[in-house]
């Protein structure tokens, strides 16, 4: 018989999952282990592999498709098994929602006018149809109320002929194309806001304005932006800046880098702070700590994440690579794991593992020329630096007005767990890590 494969649940939070891009094709051999497929979690990018050997007889979810966990996505027709019998054995299949590699852009101009096109599916709406028995989501039903989308243009993709939200965004978008903007409902909470004066809702609901455009968001963005939401509303913030001189580390950095050259190994900026921020945290503990409601954790290993940003085509936003047990390394170490952990995130995404077990961040802008910015912590983290660039300007040394390089750096605390006596402490500590960059190689 032939064996299907379905959409696994790659997280514990996860309920459905794109498939960014299929590393096989129908008719290709493959063997327990290969990976055939690259899907996007609400987390994170990850691999999936098969556990059979056997041809690919079938791809039944094309790319960039979001299909619930445990949809059929593919069939491997095993020995014995002929390619008749694999084909009568694939179920239909039904999808969620659809979500392309890169983020899809939908741009409205004056020379895109044109009438509204004919609706065609596989459950058509008639306007003769009483609204409440048509088969649509709750949530749909409501954005269609409330974005003016009058039921007898709306198809459903979902499952059945459902109509799901992306049908009722997908009319609201070729009303626009086509120069009938939707009416908000009288109820709706567009309407209500309009009638208060406020067009903080209504702008981008009610019309697109000429050259505006609409950019579908990928469910790892969706997740980041959660995350983001919930550690501002549930975490209380402070910030904490202090400066240091960066004349010794630079002229270290620099010196290392051309001994190091022939070896490929090059050392950035930022290696030497993870590598300071780690040992700061072995005096200061709580700098290694979560907040747990009525306790607070203090985590055996340093592990410090890195922000890292992604490409456009990836759908953009940050991701936190983890450095683990990063007060153990050394620079060298702490520079090639920082490089794979990058280059991976920008090319196939990172792993669970990968983005797993980070107890401080560390945020650093300074690469783009940014003197000095606040960061919002990484939950369950109770810290995270915001680095600027070191930046060449006149300081006072020695009682005395030089050219020299400073770096500003401002840490964002969760003031549960930290106060800002025990954020100075630790400030002083990173200070006397960086400006006696030697203390770094020991």
């Amino acid at each position: 018989m032939p064996i299907q494969l379905t959409m696994p649940r790659l997280s514990d939070t996860m309920e459905a999952g794109t498939i960014v891009r299929w590393n096989v094709k129908e008719g290709d051999a493959v063997s327990s282990g290969d990976v055939v497929a690259d899907i996007e979690t609400d987390k994170a990018t990850m691999e999936m592999p098969v556990y059979d050997d056997g041809i690919i007889s079938k791809i039944m979810v094309e790319a960039g498709r979001q299909v619930p966990v445990g949809t059929p996505i593919a069939m491997i027709a095993v020995e014995g098994d002929s390619a008749t019998a694999a084909e009568i054995a694939v179920p239909p299949v039904t999808t969620q929602a659809t979500a392309p590699p890169a983020p899809e852009v939908i741009t409205t101009t004056a020379s895109d006018a044109r009438p509204v096109p004919a609706v065609s599916g596989s459950a058509s709406v008639s306007p003769a149809q009483d609204s409440a028995r048509v088969r649509i989501s709750p949530l749909a039903r409501r954005m269609a109320d409330e974005m003016g989308v009058p039921m007898s243009i709306l198809t459903g993709s979902g499952p059945g002929g459902r109509i799901v939200r992306q049908d009722v965004i997908a009319a609201a978008a070729r009303m626009r194309a086509g120069g009938g903007a939707p009416t908000p409902g009288a109820g709706s909470l567009v309407a209500r806001t309009a009638s208060a004066g406020s067009s903080f809702l209504s702008v981008p609901v009610v019309a697109l304005g000429e050259g505006s455009r609409e950019i579908a968001v990928s469910g790892m963005r969706q997740a980041i932006a959660r995350r983001l939401v919930e550690s501002t509303s549930t975490i209380p913030h402070y910030q904490v800046s202090m400066r240091f001189n960066m004349d010794p580390l630079l002229e270290l950095r620099s010196m290392l880098n051309e001994q190091l050259a022939p070896q490929g190994v090059k050392l950035s900026v930022n290696d030497f702070v993870v590598r300071a921020c780690a040992l700061a945290m072995r005096t200061h503990s709580f700098f290694n700590a979560s907040w747990a409601g009525d306790r607070i954790i203090v985590h055996a290993d340093v592990n410090i994440g890195v922000a890292i940003s992604l490409p456009a085509e990836r759908g953009g936003g940050l991701v936190v690579g983890v450095i683990q047990q990063a007060d153990l390394k050394g620079l060298r170490e702490i520079a090639s794991t920082t490089r794979a952990l990058a280059e991976k995130a920008r090319t196939r995404g990172l792993s669970v593992e990968d983005m797993k077990g980070a107890t401080f961040t560390i945020s650093n802008l300074g690469m783009f020329g940014v003197d000095n910015f606040t960061a919002i912590i990484n939950p369950p983290n109770s810290a995270i630096l915001a680095c600027g660039a070191a930046l060449e300007q006149p300081v006072v040394r020695s009682h005395q007005l030089v050219v020299g390089h400073e770096m500003a750096a401002t840490l964002s605390l969760d003031h549960r767990v930290i106060d800002g006596a025990m954020a100075a402490e630790y400030l002083k500590s990173l200070k006397q890590n960086i400006e006696n960059p030697a203390t770094l190689l020991v």
